[in-house]
């Protein structure tokens, strides 16, 4: 079990890391699909950003910091746990695939968003490991 902790934990934060690095190079896309989320979020937790690329930008730096972290093996139920908690608004925020009402877009916004569900599994298994 310990060898596949060594290359699971490097393989889910890669994923994190590397996502990460690419917002924080042009945040203004994600802020887009993210505004409404934000906007939501903001309204209920009196310390969250209300600006969409703010909260973009913080997201990034939480997937590299904590990706990292999780690749590491350092601190991994921590890391695993705030990437979860990240990556449920993440995937509210930029596949809303019921949204969409072009079927091609909206067939690759269902794959994006079970995608994420996917990681989402695979973190909650490393949260809990």
């Amino acid at each position: 079990m310990r060898l596949i902790r060594s290359l699971a934990h490097p393989l889910l934060g890669a994923v994190f890391v590397n996502g990460g690095l690419s917002v924080l190079q042009d945040p203004a896309p994600r802020a887009k699909l993210a505004a409404p989320v934000v906007e939501r979020v903001a309204s209920m937790v009196p310390f969250a950003p209300t600006d969409p690329v703010e909260a973009v930008r913080l997201n990034a730096m939480l997937h590299v910091g904590a990706g990292g972290m999780l690749a590491a093996g350092i601190a991994p139920r921590l890391a695993a746990a705030a990437l979860a908690g990240s990556t449920v608004l993440t995937t509210l925020g930029g596949h809303r695939f019921w949204e969409v009402t072009d079927p091609k877009q909206r067939g690759m916004q269902r794959t994006h968003f079970l995608k994420n569900a996917a990681i989402l599994g695979g973190l909650l298994l490393a949260a809990l490991d």
